[in-house]
């Protein structure tokens, strides 16, 4: 099955190159560093490094607090970062600079990553949620590298994916010391794919160790300052394609009752920002940006946040907050930043990506399920029109965060274990 995969793959590496072509028209920064994805890259020197992939933002967000506890306790191990998305690349820039090691993950061809393992040389390899590789997999075992999969999830939609080549994905699973899987729920799905039942450990999801950014409370207070304190305003993250129109038709339900309410929309990726913006402006509303005009006036109703990162101090000047990719069934964004600042939190109805998270929250009243696109407005109009019921689901969402804390440390344990055997 592993021969044929390959063969599929190299097969496959005109098709991987065109996509890139094809993204970067979108998106410049997928034209560049190609040869790091076919393992082209100086080498950072040395050996015995720790390494970590992370596919994208989500997962780099997700590793921040464990990158940090390895750079605390091996402070002389070189850290190597690999993403696969150039938002992945400027998170890991924007968070670590050039204390760590990035480079972009090769393809999972024989040559490719025999070349990144040449390059690297590392000691331990962390894999960050759900990345299945069989030949970067299979050269972990052959070199004698630990490999775990931390803050493991793993979909329902995923699992099925995974099905046709199960076998090939159980004997990989099977080149892995321990999986740390977020929940009961993830575990057992691993069994299903063929994980050994003594690989798995549930350590409980990293994001909820994630670190609130300094200041970003107070420069949330500074913005409400700035726009009037008592102004409403709420705000939709993380939006995709097919979700941006229910979201401004909602903001027109709200304006009809607040007209001077105002709407934070913050698009998922960057290549979307000036079309969403172009998009709100044809629709009639006053628009201001982040790039342009860092913050908005009295008399803007919508405020596009069209930058990476900054997405907390805008969560902690929000009253409500709308986690985008659940209206489209993308599987839904983590919903624990507004959580982490008391900000209660609506999804839409797909949510598979954050389930046991989600679901937590819903279950202790910190987060409510928005039925259709058609329910966001009422919706978000009913919360900004009761205080008392946002300070209730507010701190319940707090609680939540609070009492999940902990992975981090119990991954770390893990961690230490292997690296002294």
């Amino acid at each position: 099955m592993r021969f044929l995969y390959t063969i599929a793959m190299y097969l496959a590496t005109p098709l991987l190159v065109l996509r890139l072509l094809a993204r970067g028209v979108r998106s410049r920064p997928y034209h560049r560093r190609w040869p790091e994805r076919f393992g082209f890259f100086e080498a950072p020197g040395g050996s015995g490094s720790l390494w970590i992939h992370a596919v994208s933002v989500g997962e780099v967000n997700a590793a921040e607090p464990l990158i940090k506890a390895l750079q605390r306790d091996y402070p002389n191990a070189p850290l190597v970062i690999t993403t696969v998305t150039p938002t992945g690349t400027a998170r890991v820039h924007q968070l670590f600079g050039d204390s760590v090691f990035h480079v972009y993950l090769p393809y999972d061809l024989p040559f490719s990553v025999n070349r990144f393992m040449q390059r690297v040389r590392p000691q331990l390899a962390l894999i960050v949620e759900t990345e299945i590789w069989p030949n970067l997999y299979f050269a972990c075992r052959k070199r004698g590298i630990p490999l775990m999969i931390v803050n493991a999830r793993l979909s329902e939609r995923s699992l099925r994916g995974y099905k046709p080549m199960r076998s090939l994905v159980r004997s990989s699973l099977r080149c892995v010391r321990q999986i740390a899987a977020q929940s009961r729920t993830d575990a057992a799905r691993y069994r299903l794919l063929g994980a050994d039942p003594r690989q798995m450990v549930v350590t409980g999801n990293m994001k909820f160790d994630m670190p609130i950014p300094c200041g970003a409370v107070s420069d949330g207070a500074a913005m409400r300052e700035h726009w009037g304190a008592r102004r409403p305003v709420w705000m939709a993250a993380s939006t995709h394609e097919g979700e941006e129109l229910a979201i401004l038709q909602a903001h027109l339900e709200v304006l009809k009752r607040l007209p001077d309410a105002l709407l934070l929309l913050a698009p998922r990726h960057p290549e979307r920002f000036r079309m969403v913006e172009q998009s709100v402006r044809s629709l009639g509303f006053t628009v201001a940006s982040y790039s342009v005009d860092g913050l908005p006036l009295p008399m803007h109703q919508v405020f596009v946040i069209d930058a990476m990162g900054r997405l907390m101090p805008f969560f902690a000047a929000s009253e409500v907050a709308f986690v985008g990719g659940s209206l489209v069934p993308i599987g839904g964004h983590n919903v624990l930043e507004p959580a982490a600042l008391s900000i209660p939190v609506l999804v839409g109805p797909h949510t598979f990506n954050f389930e046991e998270i989600t679901l937590s929250l819903m279950q202790q009243g910190g987060a409510e399920r928005v039925a259709s696109n058609e329910a966001l407005g009422p919706d978000v109009l009913a919360l900004l029109l009761d205080p008392a019921k946002r300070e209730r689901m507010g701190q319940a969402a707090q609680k939540v965060f609070d009492r999940e804390r902990g992975a981090v440390h119990r991954i770390m344990q893990m961690i230490d274990t292997l690296l002294q055997e």
